[in-house]
């Protein structure tokens, strides 16, 4: 989730500061239970699963939504959720069908049935909204619904379509409140998650209780829970010393992430590997500044990721030489293999062949909060100071940002993604396929090729070549540059356990596996 599962987002989880003083905290209650209190910088941009296709949204889609297919925390492999089973029906690859489970209810009490669950992934594709999920489904060619039934054909093989039926895009919504054909826009949501969603106020907190009707694989719905949303990585700060959230996650100031102290016996703290990246779009359309692969390929020349993680992430990142990151299967160091250092000499020569004006100027586009400024305004100065850039920055907050992305008016931009399930796929078609939500006008035969092609195996093994011949296209095209990759922080107070399972990259927030000590 993401953006996009941007299922979009963006910056690291995060920790705690040394020297808060001795927990304190005032506890909400939820009957005579204590609220857990989550604090984030993430937002949510929407509470319809057919509208939103960022890490936030997402995150809170995973508490209060149910889909088909969900991942058991460090698991690689869908489990079933809503479903009692899943399968594909036969070797080609095209027909996916589920059984439900008996008893699944909606938060209200309605019964869940089969054709719920072909309503709510209709509706993703027929409303396909610019800032939501229906190009992760890009295979899927129709749903059909009977008794308990539920049968899926693809376009094409697709052995990657369990992992997109576990994320947020397969989120089962209740067709009474939610329109076949527009976003709902109200405050409300309306699922058979493990939590119910009992109040929303945009960009200050959710309230969730825990959903007594939920069947499905979680075992221990957990307590209640109140997720607050900050508006950047000092306010959140600021909440953490002074006791008013028990968990803080994505994100904190990179200076408090690197001064963090595990033995600081006052938080607890879990770090993880993270399939979290960041990347530098470039608008390939005709007309614009860097329509030239030459010209993106000179920029491409000048960007020191090392100085990138090292000034404006004080080394809590690691630099990323490829779409597909460290960890993930069909992992390359392609854009480190054809530009190995930073080197004006040709990208001078690059622009030169393109016979373009120099400077060159265009605009580089960024969502207000966390580093992102320091982190423009840092690639700014490395791109200029060969002399063969000019750059203007534009900060925008980050709804806007989404909608000035996905209407292709900017030059470039730089977006953070957290992979949507442990795969490279979710690297492929989401971020450079022809459709994909990432709108930088690049369109390529061999890139849409090598990621269905990859998409034929169940093996995810067998698709290493097909995984490497993408990023090495990508690296000659260049329609997006790799930035960083960052690593996964949760900090709670010495009071809450569970921060180790919050989140694991499989893009599901266990908000109910944190407890009270």
């Amino acid at each position: 989730m993401r953006s996009v599962r941007i299922r979009i987002l963006v910056g690291l989880l995060v920790l705690a500061v040394a020297g808060v003083g001795a927990w304190q905290l005032m506890p909400a209650r939820h009957g005579q239970v204590k609220t857990i209190i989550v604090g984030t910088t993430d937002s949510v941009t929407s509470l319809d699963p057919a509208g939103a296709y960022d890490a936030g949204s997402w995150a809170l889609f995973s508490s209060v939504y149910q889909s088909l297919l969900t991942f058991e925390p460090g698991g690689t492999t869908p489990v079933p959720d809503a479903a009692r089973s899943c399968g594909f029906v036969g070797t080609d690859l095209r027909t996916y069908r589920c059984e439900l489970r008996d008893g699944l209810t909606f938060a209200g009490g309605k019964a869940v049935t089969a054709e719920d669950v072909k309503y709510s992934f209709d509706r993703v594709k027929k409303i396909d909204s610019p800032v939501g999920p229906a190009s992760l489904l890009d295979t899927l060619s129709s749903v059909s619904a009977s008794g308990r039934t539920v049968t899926f054909r693809l376009s094409s093989p697709d052995a990657t379509f369990p992992f997109k039926v576990a994320t947020g895009a397969g989120s089962i919504v209740d067709p009474a409140t939610y329109p076949a054909d527009k976003l709902r826009t109200d405050n409300g949501a309306d699922g058979s998650g493990p939590y119910t969603l009992t109040s929303f106020t945009k960009g200050k907190k959710a309230v969730l209780a825990p959903n007594s009707h939920y069947e499905g694989a979680v075992q221990d719905k957990g307590g209640p829970v109140e997720v607050r949303y900050y508006a950047d990585p000092d306010a959140l700060n600021r909440a953490w010393q002074a006791r008013k959230v028990d968990v803080a996650t994505d994100q904190l100031p990179p200076k408090v992430l690197a001064a963090l102290n595990p033995s600081d016996p006052r938080q607890r703290v879990s770090e993880a590997d993270s399939s979290e990246t960041r990347n530098l779009y470039l608008n390939t359309r005709p007309g614009k500044p860097l329509h030239d692969p030459r010209v993106r390929q000179a920029v491409a020349w000048l960007i020191d990721r090392g100085q990138l993680a090292a000034t404006v992430y004080d080394g809590t990142v690691d630099p990323l030489y490829s779409l597909v990151p460290t960890g993930i299967t069909g992992h390359t160091a392609s854009f480190f293999d054809s530009y190995p250092k930073v080197d004006p000499a040709k990208a001078r020569r690059l622009l030169t062949e393109a016979g373009v004006s120099l400077p060159v100027r265009f605009t580089y586009g960024y969502g207000k909060g966390g580093s992102a400024a320091q982190e423009a305004a840092e690639i700014k100065r490395q791109l200029e100071a060969s002399g063969l850039f000019q750059v203007t920055l534009k900060g925008y907050p980050w709804a806007d940002f989404q909608k000035q992305w996905a209407s292709g008016k900017l030059d470039a931009y730089a977006v953070g993604w957290v992979a949507d399930f442990p795969d490279p796929d979710t690297f492929g078609g989401p971020l450079v396929g022809t459709h994909g939500t990432m709108n930088t006008g690049y369109s390529s035969k061999t890139v849409d090729r090598l990621i269905r092609s990859s998409q034929r195996y169940a093996d995810r093994s067998q698709a290493v070549n097909d995984i490497g011949d993408l990023q090495q296209t990508l690296a000659h095209d260049v329609p997006v540059i790799p930035l960083w990759q960052a690593k996964q922080y949760v900090v709670t107070s010495e009071d809450v356990g569970g921060g180790q399972y919050l989140s694991d990259g499989t893009g599901v927030f266990r908000l109910w596996r944190l407890t009270n000590l």
